[in-house]
């Protein structure tokens, strides 16, 4: 046997270690064990390169990440597959399209598989009623614990991973002490429990267990005085009293009863195993299984989540961003039309359109991907003009409707669009609800060449920077085509997708006349046939820079065109500050003079416009730029437009072609000051701020606002009057919003870049544009540890567990969850850490830690009704009665459910009312009350109407269906089912096919809940 062929052991549980037989392999530094941790986790699923840099790094990555991390790879391979035959032995370490996985052979073993086996084991022998061998494997698992999970690893995935792992550790201490109570060994295990006592004083469960074996072994005085430490401590720490449990031991305790000198009651009330631990965001409200739920019965006794059998297939784990959704694409709900409006003097390339028309009827196929660029890289040459005429000329043959996006791909303020932001825009185009879009650019371009299959759809990519940004754009089968513009010919698009190139040149002498002769008049232009030629001249052929001169002309009809040649002559400059110095100096000479021609007012108006980083700009944003009146700047920006030098796109919002951007850009840094050019990016950004806090409380009412900076002088942000205006408005400025957060973390306003997504909050939740929020998030949290302001970390802690939270993500969410609580705590922050402990408890909610969820929903009802916040009280209950539910405690469930219900009502709350009221229809189903429940999804379906809660409404038909045909009505249940199909169906939600099984007669229970939560969470 060679070195390679024996077994290799590894370890997590403590340090990461290998050994091959009896020797220790050598796995290099900390951040090389990092990697191999990374993928030991992964349990043999493939890890991006992107994630392990994550890993490791975090947003702190160096230049030289990717490199750094392929040696890290390479060294790996070195120690762990020494000797192998490349031609018989399978690899260890295995490379795929854009990362590794690690393959564990046959007699390899990973101890935190081994400790996940003996656990599942013991719960089931537990469940089996064989509690000393339950407690014995037990022993065992722990004894594999060599230290802290992952211990001396850097980067953010062992932070995270390290708290996850030992959580299930002491959740599986507490359960092997539990039974060793149980089995009468309480004297041994005393000074154990004082240890973890003091290590965790908040975890009562623990104090239960050591006050029984203090009692049980004749110490009751030292039982009540760990009780009263315990109180004391949850006093001082949450200002929350013992959990009922506790003081009924405590009660039992003081009475010496002596029936506790028998097997402990259990820890949380009730050995049912729970119901379905899978929720959506926030107060999930829909997710109610039956008990035969596969999933159920995966979580274990007793309510606690324990880990699946790994011999049975992990269904439930993260989507792999590799793979593509394994549910059919739905029909687009919409025919697009996104083409840019044709331009009405358009003039010359007739021999390029008529090449284009060529490639369009070759063999009578339509080409697949035509690419126009320019000769040199050169921008101003009409690529998007011609590109846009042609795809109008063209737009008849593809009933199924044209897309368009900007690629930005040469924007000087560097916002390129990525591939997966490009996909996203198309997707919205189509109809496809946010949440149906997969993570991870792979699916989503999975995702969207579906979409396009079997279609006949047009679709333009505008100033594209290179093959890697369009490539995942182009569809998968034909019927589509593709225009692409790029200053850049692409080569790689064209040897290896097949692209047609197109490519231009200036335009010709002849071309150039007609262009000003159509905007000016063959009899101007005829009049001074030389002065029109130097014109041309000096304007390079251009389209770009001959439309200005044009417009200044046209502005001017008694200005004879020589004087215009004159002036023209007089203004030469140079761009050789932009693209290598790859436009000529008359094309400077066009801007400069054109840029003079303008009143003051304008000139300002233009020039602070090249410090606005976002893809276009409203009137009201502008005039937030320059400080200005909105009546006043409203006519500059036509005054701008009317020279060229500015495009309304849309109405009422304009952008600049790059080069023209470049050219404000320079005039702002050479004409204002550095102090004038902070204070307009400062009100620009606050402008931004406040007009997104305006909208807050139409999104988000009765939640706590962000306390905000005064806004600057002269800025005067938008006010709305309804819900509607109030998103549409986000919705219309998100792509800006995002661009925002980053321009303030990077031009030092941390305080706006971190209150800015806090103010976003409800929009993103409602509208679930994960990527936004998380991506905002991080910027905001990032800046606010830089500039070392605690309040805006702990904001940023919150936010980002919100947004993790909705993304699924809940390990992450968790850990910046207690992160975030030990802000609030160093801040003093009482209510906002009241907030963290029940958003916790909202978490572990939704990853099925019902003990967790129970105790932190607890402990934050219990802060809400200190500090008299009833809207959080509301849901905490609601919660809890949920977590009841789900755990099988249904007395309990019904009480905390009646109860929220009380507290919603005195509130005006009706949309966590309507969820509370479903929920209460699920408990009664599953004790077979079906009368009751039929009546109670009855009031959440008036009250989901009420409030205009579609999928709410949805949902709730679907349980009440189930409740009618329990009840034997199969008539009035197909009637439910049916106009739950219309709603799903409506916003192409999955269930659908659920629903569409029921009517078909599989009903094997209710559907599953939305990704989405019905009530905003908790917090600040």
């Amino acid at each position: 046997m060679n070195a390679y062929e024996e077994p290799v052991r590894f370890t997590v549980l403590g340090p990461v270690r290998a050994w091959r037989g009896e020797q220790e392999l050598d796995l290099g530094s900390p951040q090389q064990r990092a990697v191999l941790a990374a993928l030991l986790l992964r349990r043999e699923r493939p890890v991006t390169i992107g994630e392990l840099v994550q890993s490791v790094w975090g947003e702190e990555r160096p230049a030289t990440a990717v490199s750094v991390l392929r040696t890290y790879v390479s060294r790996l391979r070195k120690v762990l597959e020494p000797g192998r035959d490349a031609a018989e032995t399978p690899r260890t370490l295995v490379s795929f399209d854009d990362g590794y996985a690690l393959w564990l052979r046959e007699d390899d073993t990973l101890d935190l598989t081994e400790f996940e086996r003996r656990v599942v084991a013991a719960r089931r022998l537990r469940a089996d009623g064989e509690s000393t061998a339950a407690a014995e494997l037990l022993h065992t698992a722990l004894a594999g614990w060599q230290g802290a999970a992952l211990s001396g690893l850097p980067g953010p995935l062992a932070e995270s991973e390290s708290f996850r792992l030992n959580e299930e550790r002491l959740d599986t201490l507490e359960l092997r002490l539990e039974l060793d109570v149980e089995l009468g060994r309480h004297g041994e295990v005393i000074a154990e429990l004082l240890t973890l006592v003091g290590a965790h004083p908040l975890r009562e469960p623990l104090c239960r267990l050591l006050m029984l074996a203090l009692y049980r072994s004749g110490r009751q005085a030292e039982a009540l005085a760990a009780y009263g430490r315990t109180r004391a401590t949850l006093a001082a720490e949450l200002g929350i009293q013992p959990g009922a449990a506790l003081r009924e031991l405590h009660e039992r305790i003081l009475a010496a009863d002596t029936s506790l000198g028998s097997e402990p009651p259990p820890l949380y009330g009730s050995s049912e195993p729970p119901a379905e631990p899978r929720f959506p965001q926030g107060l999930r409200p829909f997710d109610h299984q039956d008990e035969q739920d596969e999933q159920e019965e995966q979580e274990g006794q007793g309510g606690q989540g324990g880990q699946a059998d790994p011999e049975e297939p992990e269904d439930w784990e993260e989507f792999d961003e590799h793979s593509p959704p394994s549910a059919a694409p739905p029909a687009p709900t919409t025919r697009p039309a996104q083409l840019p409006a044709d331009l009405p003097t358009f003039a010359g390339r007739g021999g390029e359109l008529d090449r284009a028309h060529a490639l369009l009827n070759e063999g009578g196929r339509a080409p697949g991907t035509v690419l126009i660029s320019a000769i040199g890289g050169m921008a101003g040459i009409g690529k998007t003009t011609l590109a846009v005429r042609w795809a109008h000329e063209i737009a008849g043959r593809f009933p199924d409707g044209q897309l368009y996006i900007n690629l930005r791909g040469f924007d000087p303020t560097g916002s390129v669009v990525t591939p997966e932001e490009a996909i996203r825009t198309f997707l919205d185009a189509f109809g496809v609800p946010p949440l149906r879009i997969p993570a991870g650019l792979d699916a989503q371009a999975a995702l969207y060449r579906s979409m396009l299959a079997q279609r006949r759809v047009l679709i333009l990519l505008d100033n594209a920077r290179d093959t890697d940004q369009v490539r995942p754009l182009l569809p998968g089968s034909p019927g589509c085509v593709v225009i692409v513009t790029s200053r850049n010919q692409l080569p790689g698009l064209v040897a290896g997708e097949g692209a047609h190139p197109l490519t231009l040149d200036e335009l010709t002498s002849a071309e150039a006349h007609d262009l000003l002769a159509r905007r000016l008049g063959t009899g101007r232009l005829a009049a001074e046939p030389q002065a029109a030629d130097e014109i041309i001249t000096r304007c390079a052929r251009l389209p770009l820079a001959l439309a200005m001169v044009a417009a200044h002309a046209a502005a001017h009809p008694g200005f004879p065109l020589s004087a215009i040649a004159e002036e023209l002559r007089d203004s030469h400059g140079s761009l050789d500050a932009f693209a290598g110095g790859d436009i000529t100096t008359d094309v400077r000479a066009v801007f400069s003079w054109s840029y003079k021609a303008l009143s003051a007012p304008a000139a300002r108006l233009f020039r602070l416009l090249g410090l606005h980083s976002g893809p276009d700009v409203s009137a009201p944003a502008a005039a937030g730029l320059a400080g200005l009146p909105l009546r006043e700047t409203r006519g500059l920006l036509v005054e701008l437009t009317r020279a060229h030098l500015l495009t309304e796109h849309f109405p009422g919002r304009y952008t600049l072609h790059d080069l023209l951007r470049v050219y404000a850009t320079e005039r702002v840094r050479v004409e204002e000051a550095p102090q004038e050019r902070d204070r307009a990016v400062e009100r620009l950004l606050a402008w931004y701020l406040h007009t997104a806090d305006a909208a807050y409380p139409h999104i988000t009412p009765r939640r706590r606002r962000v306390a905000l900076e005064p806004l600057p002088e002269a800025c005067v942000p938008l006010e709305f009057s309804t819900l509607d205006q109030a998103l549409d408005w986000c919705e219309t400025e998100r792509a800006n919003l995002v661009t925002v957060v980053h321009q303030a973390a990077e031009c030092g306003q941390p305080g706006i870049a971190w209150r800015l997504p806090a103010v976003l909050w409800g929009f993103f939740y409602l509208r679930s544009h994960l990527y936004d929020w998380l991506d905002t998030a991080r910027a905001g949290l990032a800046a606010a540890r830089r500039a070392h302001d605690l309040w805006g970390e702990a904001q940023g802690l919150a936010d980002l567990a919100a947004a993790l939270r909705s993304a699924g993500r809940l390990d992450e969410a968790i850990d910046h969850l207690h992160q975030a609580m030990v802000r609030y705590r160093e801040l003093g922050d009482v209510d906002s850490r009241g907030s963290a402990v029940a958003n916790l408890g909202d978490a572990y909610l939704q990853a099925g830690q019902l003990r967790k969820a129970v105790e932190y929903i607890r402990r934050g009802l219990a802060v809400d009704r200190a500090l008299g916040s009833a809207w959080g009280e509301g849901i905490a209950l609601s919660n809890l009665g949920d977590a009841y539910q789900r755990l099988g405690r249904f007395d309990d469930a019904v009480d905390r459910l009646e109860e929220a219900l009380t507290v919603l009502r005195a509130n005006d709350n009706p949309w966590v009312e309507g969820v509370t009221l479903d929920i209460l229809g699920t408990v009664h189903r599953r004790l077979h009350r079906y009368d009751d429940a039929v009546a109670y999804y009855h009031q959440a379906l008036r009250t989901h109407q009420d409030v205009g809660n579609r999928w709410g409404e949805g949902h709730t038909l679907g349980n009440l269906g189930d409740a009618q045909l329990a009840a034997g009505e199969a008539e009035s249940a197909r009637g439910s089912w049916r106009r739950a199909l219309a709603i799903f169906v409506e916003f192409d939600h999955p269930d659908a096919e659920k629903i569409r099984a029921r009517l078909a007669g599989q009903t094997d229970g209710p559907p599953e809940a939305p990704a989405q939560g019905a009530a905003p969470e908790r917090t600040v």
